[in-house]
């Protein structure tokens, strides 16, 4: 097995860090103010008068759409562990350009050492013409 490479990048020497379980999570929070269909009900011409906010955490799943309710005391939660799922996010790909630079250096090495090997470069085989006239 090749031995790691230092590609010099600023990172943690063990990159993000995946044995410890931390809350988050991935989706968009919006808050949503609704009509109801009930005659007489002032939310159909009042802005104002709208029934909520109700909170609802969006996000895709398999290449669906999936909406749940949040609740107006879960919201604060709901931020704070979408904000580390960012973050998250985030220091994933740090990781990923510094281990696909680690990964370019070794190339780098491996080109190198058949440089300094020396030694003429194989050719393909002449290939015989075919004769004209037959």
């Amino acid at each position: 097995m090749p031995k790691p490479v230092n590609s010099g990048a600023p990172s943690s020497p063990s990159g993000p860090t995946f044995a410890a379980i931390r809350p988050m999570r991935r989706g968009v929070l919006t808050e949503r103010r609704v009509t109801c269909s009930k005659p007489g009900c002032p939310c159909g011409h009042d802005l104002e008068a709208r029934h909520g906010p109700y909170f609802s955490l969006t996000r895709a799943v398999g290449g669906r759409t999936r909406t749940r309710l949040v609740s107006a005391e879960q919201v604060v939660v709901v931020r704070r562990q979408i904000e580390e799922g960012r973050a998250f996010r985030s220091e994933l790909e740090t990781y990923w350009q510094t281990c696909e630079r680690a990964a370019d250096a070794e190339l780098e090495g491996v080109r190198a050492a058949q440089a300094e090997k020396g030694g003429s470069t194989r050719r393909s085989p002449r290939r015989l013409r075919p004769k004209s006239g037959s």
